[in-house]
């Protein structure tokens, strides 16, 4: 790949990420209101002219100088508006831009990005193929378990989804990289809950409509299967957004026991998010954002770093910059420098550039936690560092990291 294609790529990767942010907003705004307006309305009085008219609950609220009144209908008004608006797109562009950047980032630079050989020994079409299959087979267990007797028993069925997934992060990072098998979750979570809103929020929702254009009454099955899945996709926001960040955050997904890390901070999000869940019904339950926030701080004092140690014996630590400088030179400035020669790279990633003594000496710190801590760097290992020469990079941080020139 040239530097030309490299950087229209570079491009690409911007302006697709830039749109999967602003359709995610949209989504996950969409949902966070609709779940709080129906955990808030309040139902008429009975025998009031609202209840009669098959209203179930009401809410005033203000909002940029206007007043509001949205109204919820039990199961459909009397008689069908001429205009009606869908929740879809959002949620259908947000799936888009994200397999779109999937592919970008990830399946076109596989073996930079997804295989990691001191997990697996696998070909780019290998690596790819677990991504996908992981996606079909997420939703497929998902709505299966749904349209059993499990469905109908909420609590259940969310532990048994919630080790499902944590059950899947185990396989996925013992097959690929630890930060595609972080994304790969995500997009398979992403694709549950798109795929609820393509499948069964929004077929339900049409076979009503219809229902009531022939002249019918609606089924209310359909509007109580599109309330459970909608449910779902709201439980499910907190865990997929951290995992769409996750790839910044090598202290977790390059953890030994990354899909443990991983399960730690969903259970986090899950109970974060329950707590404004019933908040929004008005019953404030402090114990769930207490517990969530407290299994955040375990996990954060389990996984920290070892304090750098004494001197390593065996480790040359006479010239020490100067064989550090060279191992920079081999193994990170491919990627870290002002002119990328590492195919699919056109810009240093997250712009640190390691091509002068400054720079190497200004990120020290940096690294040390990549390259020694966390073994995250080089990516994929591309360049083949050793052990030997992490130990030399790591003994040279840990004497002070001076630089000679």
């Amino acid at each position: 790949m040239d530097v030309f294609a490299s950087y229209g790529l570079e491009w690409l990767n911007l302006l697709v990420r830039w749109l999967h942010i602003i359709t995610g907003i949209a989504w996950i705004g969409a949902s966070f209101y609709f779940v709080w307006l129906d955990n808030t309305i309040k139902p008429p009085a009975p025998g009031s002219d609202l209840a009669k008219k098959g209203v179930a609950g009401e809410l005033w609220a203000v909002h940029g100088g206007g007043f509001y009144n949205p109204q919820k209908y039990l199961v459909a008004p009397a008689e069908l508006p001429t205009e009606l608006h869908w929740f879809k797109w959002e949620a259908y562009s947000t799936w888009l831009s994200g397999f779109a950047l999937l592919f970008i980032v990830y399946y076109l630079n596989a073996q930079a990005m997804m295989v990691d050989r001191s997990v697996a020994d696998l070909s780019s079409w290998q690596a790819v193929g677990i991504g996908l299959g992981s996606l079909v087979a997420g939703w497929l267990v998902y709505d299966l378990l749904c349209k059993s007797p499990l469905g109908k028993r909420d609590l259940a069925f969310g532990l048994v989804i919630f080790a499902f997934l944590v059950g899947s992060a185990y396989v996925l990072t013992h097959l690929l990289s630890g930060r595609a098998a972080y994304l790969h979750i995500g997009a398979m979570i992403g694709t549950i809950m798109v795929a609820n809103v393509a499948h069964v929020i929004i077929p339900g929702q049409r076979k009503m409509v219809d229902a009531m254009l022939a002249g019918g009454k609606p089924d209310p099955v359909h509007g109580i299967r599109a309330k459970q899945r909608s449910v779902h996709n709201n439980y499910f926001t907190l865990p997929v957004l951290f995992l769409m960040i996750s790839n910044h955050y090598a202290m977790t997904y390059r953890h030994e026991h990354a899909w443990a890390v991983l399960a730690v901070i969903m259970a986090a999000g899950v109970l974060i998010r329950h707590f404004f869940n019933l908040r929004h019904k008005g019953r404030i339950e402090w114990k769930y954002p207490a517990a969530g926030v407290a299994l955040l701080a375990v996990l954060a004092v389990l996984i920290a770093p070892k304090a750098p140690t004494a001197q390593q014996p065996g480790v040359d630590t006479a010239g020490q910059f100067t064989q550090v400088k060279s191992i920079v030179d081999q193994r990170c400035v491919a990627c870290h420098s002002a002119h990328p020669t590492q195919p699919g790279f056109a810009t240093a990633p997250a712009g640190v550039m390691l091509d002068s003594p400054e720079l190497v000496a200004q990120h020290a710190a940096r690294i040390y936690q990549q390259t020694v801590q966390l073994k995250a760097m080089p990516l994929a290992n591309l360049t083949h560092m050793t052990d030997a020469e992490r130990a030399q990079v790591g003994a040279w941080f840990e004497a002070g990291a001076k630089v000679s020139k």
